[in-house]
């Protein structure tokens, strides 16, 4: 199998066109797209992809009815570029890694296919009803005024009827997304330099925020079931931890669910140690088969600070998520997150609200079962046919991603940059362990593509992987 990365034709189009232009004159314009798109045999979007990144570069510049010139003529190739070094000594040490920026702002790269995404494609998302909701909600007066600092009361009282009868719109922040409401948790209940529990593997948005607030993130093993009781009390005794994170029902990256048996224990250790649970349950609309679990936060009253997140199950810009709790630290979270964003956008929190309280939405709940049921089944089939070497820990009943160990002799970053060089963009497991990691996993995504492209890239990496191991001497075929 040839491995060769889905940009090397635009990065040859757009070495090319650089060179031309690095002997060119300031304000000298260039040849068309038309033209260029003749000249290279291309589509137009493999043009205007690489038109954008000379513009990004400062080379070039697009002036409306005119056409595109070079904005800067840059003498044999070799301009020096602006001097940011004094940038590194203002800003001194950072508390997050680049590495770890990089995945927090990942989004498909390209032509990639998106095996690492983890938002809906187009086709599951309810955009005609988002469309008929915000067409009704922006004819509304005032739509553009203030809204209260806690958010609309009619959102907030759905967000409270959907946790359970013991809570009220009173208890219900609103935040824009559920990394927003990961971030303000954190910051508000947990000092610098104080340690979080936190599940291994878990989420790798709420490991970064930890890291970026100062926090330290200590693992608690996980096995098929989620989080074990016997080492969270361990580690409860041994760091004098008050937080625990937690994602109880389809866990982000192993689609892993707590057992009623073990949600009541961990509710019990972290009472007799007067500690937050933080229950993130952005999955709760993804179940795809069999009994879903109350949250925790029906019977952890006091304990539980609960996150649901509606840009999962909706749209990705759909950006409303809610942070429900009693007692005092809801005056906290609510003085963190008004000292952030003063207040949540009126117009989405309306068609949000416009949204929930339709029959428009159970309908869409449902064909998001249906389509989701059927990309998963397909990723397995998929897995079965082109990557047989690769062990899917266990078949997930709800959430938008598989969770595989690799054969032995790969290694999981090595695997993924191979796999983004042929075509294929995924998650190496190692981004979501808070320490060292237990093995070498991959996080497959089925949500963010059709099922012809999740084949297609299921296929792909499996002729990575054999290529990979036949150069090891592991598989010959």
């Amino acid at each position: 199998m040839k491995v060769q990365g889905s940009n090397s034709r635009a990065d040859h189009i757009a070495g090319e066109i650089r060179a031309s232009i690095d002997h060119m004159q300031a304000g000298e314009r260039l040849p068309s797209v038309r033209e260029w798109m003749e000249r290279y045999q291309a589509s137009p979007v493999t043009i205007q992809k690489v038109l954008h990144q000379l513009s990004l570069e400062g080379r070039i510049s697009a002036r409306a009815g005119q056409g595109t010139f070079v904005e800067k003529a840059v003498q044999g190739g070799s301009s020096l570029p602006p001097d940011y070094s004094w940038q590194t000594l203002a800003l001194g040490g950072s508390p997050i890694s680049a590495e770890v920026m990089g995945r927090v702002h990942q989004f498909p790269k390209g032509d990639l296919i998106p095996l690492s995404y983890g938002y809906l494609d187009e086709s599951l998302q309810p955009v005609a009803e988002l469309q008929k909701a915000a067409a009704r909600v922006l004819r509304q007066p005032h739509i553009w005024s203030r809204v209260e600092s806690q958010g609309l009361e009619g959102l907030r009282a759905w967000f409270a009827r959907t946790l359970g009868q013991e809570y009220r719109a009173n208890d219900v922040l609103l935040v824009s997304g559920g990394q927003a409401a990961i971030s303000t948790i954190f910051r508000a209940i947990i000092p610098a330099g104080a340690p979080l529990l936190i599940e291994s593997p878990s989420y790798f948005g709420a490991i970064s925020v930890a890291q970026a607030a100062g926090i330290r993130p200590i693992p608690v093993p996980c096995d098929l079931g989620g989080m074990r009781p016997e080492l969270l009390e361990q580690a409860l005794k041994s760091t004098g931890a008050k937080a625990i994170y937690v994602q109880p029902t389809f866990a982000n990256p192993t689609s892993s669910s707590l057992s009623l048996q073990r949600r009541k224990a961990i509710l019990e250790i972290a009472k007799r140690h007067n500690a937050f649970i933080i229950e993130d349950d952005f999955a709760r609309d993804m179940a795809l088969e069999g009994h879903i679990l109350p949250p925790m936060a029906r019977e952890g009253l006091g304990q539980v600070i609960y996150l649901r997140s509606l840009t999962k199950s909706a749209a990705p810009s759909l950006r409303v998520a809610a942070i429900i709790a009693k007692g005092p630290v809801c005056s906290r979270l609510q003085t963190m997150r008004t000292v952030d964003e003063l207040f949540l956008s009126g117009p989405i929190q309306a068609i949000a609200l416009e949204l929930l309280t339709s029959s428009a939405w159970e309908r869409h709940l449902a064909r998001l079962k249906v389509g989701l049921l059927s990309r998963r089944n397909v990723m397995l089939e998929g897995l079965k046919q082109h990557f047989p070497e690769a062990r899917v820990t266990q078949i997930p009943k709800g959430g938008f991603s598989l969770w595989l160990e690799l054969p032995e002799g790969l290694e999981d970053r090595s695997f993924a940059e191979n796999c983004a060089r042929a075509g294929v963009q995924i998650n190496a497991g190692s981004t979501t362990f808070s320490a060292e990691a237990t093995g070498q996993f991959i996080r497959l995504t089925y949500c963010g593509a059709s099922e012809s492209v999740l084949l297609e890239g299921v296929r792909i990496i499996g002729d990575v992987a054999r290529e990979m191991l036949s150069k090891m001497g592991t598989v010959s075929r």
